[in-house]
């Protein structure tokens, strides 16, 4: 900062600038909470149908969340501004008294105009004609006053510095809408841009010459600043999208930097997954820098980054580096069109495989759950985390029928190339490699990630979690994607999913996420007679918010006896089914139902059917359970007792938070439920009635053993759906409550044994039939 512009700045304009931030900040807080509490949280209590359901409410939130963010990025604005200010006027009081103070000692301190400024002494004309020459302590009083200016100078222009930077960065995060990046004051934000630079340069450093110390620094700076947006974008544009390959290629390269992986090979995983989160914050910004990283960082996909020339490519590099935190869709999205375009590359348009892994290759993955050779492992665990990324990604097509390729379909009797999907491809034709984890026992990862990744795919929300009151309602992408699961696994469970039991668990949270639509699917409605009335009942009877899965019964049936396989999938639909049908139950028996929701006049046939196909689920669902049981030769079901306790344990405050069914239908006592912290009445009661109903059993082999317990089960499902409805009534007394008992249990224990005859038609040869 020039000596002039500090000296006669006028900092009232600052001043001023800091004030108008202030008001901005507080009059965006107000807006903030407002739209918060009549905005977000209104809408997540109000019924949407037809298109406003898959639009309205989500734009609603979005814009509750922009709103905040604007409140966020004005709050760090107004903090940067206010330290600066602060700053430049102490700076400018320094100067100020510092030459008033070089005057009393005739002392004159002047702007050069270039930049520069000097200090000179004040000395008479006559005595200058006359050689004066000043003392010698006069110089040293120059000195000091220029190294003092100087010094104050330098930190003006520090400070002055500092806040340009840090604007012009926060400014840069997005190139619409507001940022989230929150800082208190000026110096933590350029702390972090500061470190970021520092980070950069010791990841741009060779392997081979990091030492432990600079390793350590770099893994504690990663994990301390991971999710700070301004050192992301700094760390990772200052790295550069190569260097970045480079440095996990050396680092992961047994015959490089022995030293290191002597020391610090543990501590590999955290690196690692402090490096994702990091690069994943760093994608979220917008700026010109990360435009250009994510542009070039596809670009080297197919690309060659190892130390020979050859393998590994940078997708294979980059897809471990992928595995933590939210990576920006669209880059995700464009990062997977040139992954499956090498993909396809690699393997003859999908014909053979690839990504098989040899001795001496690198180990890319240090999580322990494979070596990281294949890279769609890494990059399915990315889409896992991103829902929209994910949906997309598996609708797109990977190949058409005019390719070479040799996958057919039956039409008109004939054998015709088929066109497949990113989802075809990877879920039912792909060649994946054999791959083992660090215990030497083969990988399951590739698989179970792509599972995970269909979970987030298909419900709207990252996998491994719950849906919310803000988890969208199902879309068109996301029911397309769903039906088009179902039909796969109903063409061939076993080899689709039995074979691969590691991946049931998510497919049993999708399952229970969409159980309006089975319920539906189930119901015996003839939906494409314009003539039939059946259709208007069951919608009206199994009301939904958003799209619906059109799926096929013969696929449900399969779909759910496969599920009850696997101990967590059972426990996601059994716990989630009874949560649904108490909804129901409240919902129907609700006299204040408005006129156009009501089924018709029959209750009872109302309460006998909800019950009814309930049960067929559960029934189901048990069938499948038993099957599990027989093929395993287990004497105990203790798996199953474990997972039911899994979910029991995980529900504290909001059900739907814990039990699945999603946002499909939310019943208005559950909203009020969720948006209080506190479980309804009906649904928590019956829930509580299940877990207390599963007891871990001694299993005994036998025919006359099966069939008791088999009746056993009707029974229990019976006395839940009784107590479903009769609790619904007592709330509303819309009907009498031992009368709604006895309608739903009839119903519930009919419909668990209609079960047995369902899956002995369309699941032949299962050890259910004896």
């Amino acid at each position: 900062m020039d000596l002039d512009a500090l000296r006669h700045a006028n900092l009232k304009l600052l001043d001023d600038a800091v004030e108008d931030w202030s008001i901005i900040v507080r009059n965006l807080n107000t807006l903030a909470e407002d739209a918060e509490k009549g905005l977000h949280q209104a809408a997540n209590k109000a019924k949407w149908s037809g298109k406003n359901a898959g639009v309205s409410k989500e734009f609603i939130g979005k814009t509750a969340g922009e709103i905040k963010d604007a409140h966020t990025q004005a709050k760090s604005i107004h903090g940067v501004l206010k330290d600066t200010a602060g700053e430049l006027k102490s700076y400018q009081t320094q100067l100020k008294d510092a030459i008033d103070r070089g005057l009393k000692k005739n002392l004159t301190v002047m702007d050069t105009g270039d930049g520069g400024f000097t200090v000179t002494m004040n000395v008479h004309p006559d005595r200058a004609a006359e050689g004066y020459t000043p003392p010698s302590h006069t110089q040293s009083d120059v000195n000091a006053l220029r190294d003092e200016i100087q010094g104050i100078l330098g930190k003006a222009t520090e400070s002055d510095d500092s806040a340009s930077k840090v604007l012009k960065a926060l400014a840069d995060q997005t190139n619409y809408g507001f940022g989230d990046a929150s800082y208190q004051d000026r110096d933590a934000a350029a702390e972090a841009l500061k470190t970021a630079d520092e980070l950069a340069a010791l990841a741009k450093k060779d392997p081979e010459k990091l030492s432990t110390a600079e390793f350590d620094r770099l893994n504690a700076g990663l994990k301390k600043y991971s999710a700070d947006p301004l050192f992301a974008e700094r760390f990772a544009t200052t790295l550069g999208p190569r260097k970045t390959l480079d440095f996990w290629t050396g680092i992961t390269d047994p015959h490089t930097g022995w030293d290191l992986r002597h020391d610090r090979r543990e501590q590999f995983d955290d690196l690692q997954k402090n490096l994702s989160l990091t690069l994943a914050s760093a994608t979220q910004s917008d700026s010109a820098a990360m435009t250009s990283w994510k542009g070039n960082m596809v670009a080297l996909v197919d690309q060659p980054v190892g130390r020979g020339g050859g393998f590994p490519l940078g997708g294979q590099v980059m897809s471990n580096l992928m595995r933590w935190g939210d990576y920006d869709d669209r880059f995700l999205n464009s990062y997977g069109d040139k992954l499956m375009a090498t993909e396809k590359k690699f393997t003859g348009n999908g014909q053979h495989g690839a990504w098989q892994r040899l001795g001496p290759d690198a180990i890319l993955n240090h999580t322990g759950t494979d070596s990281g050779w294949d890279p769609m492992t890494g990059y399915l665990k990315a889409l896992a985390n991103n829902p929209d990324a994910a949906t997309s990604f598996f609708n797109d097509t990977f190949l058409t029928k005019d390719e070479d390729h040799d996958f057919t379909e039956k039409k008109d009797d004939k054998e015709v190339k088929r066109s497949l999907t990113n989802f075809d491809y990877l879920f039912e034709e792909r060649h994946w490699p054999t791959d083992f984890d660090s215990e030497h026992e083969e990988s399951i990862a590739g698989r179970n990630n792509l599972a995970m990744a269909l979970e987030a795919a298909t419900t709207g929300h990252p996998a491994g979690e719950q849906p919310t009151l803000d988890t969208p309602h199902h879309n068109a992408e996301q029911t397309k994607l769903m039906e088009r699961l179902v039909s796969s696994i109903g063409e061939d469970p076993d080899e689709r999913l039995l074979k691969h039991r590691h991946m049931l668990d998510s497919v049993g949270q999708i399952t229970s996420e969409y159980l309006p639509d089975i319920n539906r699917s189930i119901s015996g409605a003839d939906r494409d007679d314009p003539e039939s009335t059946s259709w208007e009942r069951t919608q009206k009877m199994y009301p939904m918010y958003g799209e619906e899965a059109v799926l096929d019964p013969r696929d449900v049936t399969k779909l759910l006896f496969t599920v009850g396989q696997s101990p967590d999938g059972y426990a996601a639909v059994e716990t989630g089914q009874k949560a649904y049908m108490s909804q129901l139950m409240e919902h129907h028996l609700n006299p204040g139902l408005p006129a156009d929701q009501v089924v018709d006049d029959d209750t009872e046939g109302v309460v006998r059917q909800i019950a009814n196909k309930s049960g067929e689920v559960s029934g189901i669902l048990a069938l499948g359970r038993q099957e599990e049981l027989a093929a395993a030769g287990k004497e105990r079901d203790e798996d199953y007792k474990d997972s039911m306790d899994l979910v029991k344990s995980s529900i504290s405050g909001g059900l739907g938070t814990a039990v699945g069914v999603g946002t499909s239908f939310v019943a208005t006592p559950w909203v009020g439920a969720l948006a209080g912290g506190a479980t309804s009445t009906v649904t928590g009661t019956v829930l509580e009635s299940v877990f207390q109903d599963f007891k871990s059993t001694e299993l005994e082999d036998s025919e006359d053993a099966r069939g008791e317990r088999w009746q056993q089960g009707s029974e229990t499902n019976g006395n839940r759906s009784g107590q479903a409805a009769r609790l619904a009534a007592e709330e509303y007394g819309m009907v009498d409550p031992a009368d709604a008992e006895a309608w739903a249990r009839a119903g519930g224990e009919q419909g668990f044994l209609n079960a047995q005859a369902i899956v002995d038609g369309r699941t032949p040869g299962s050890r259910t039939t004896s």
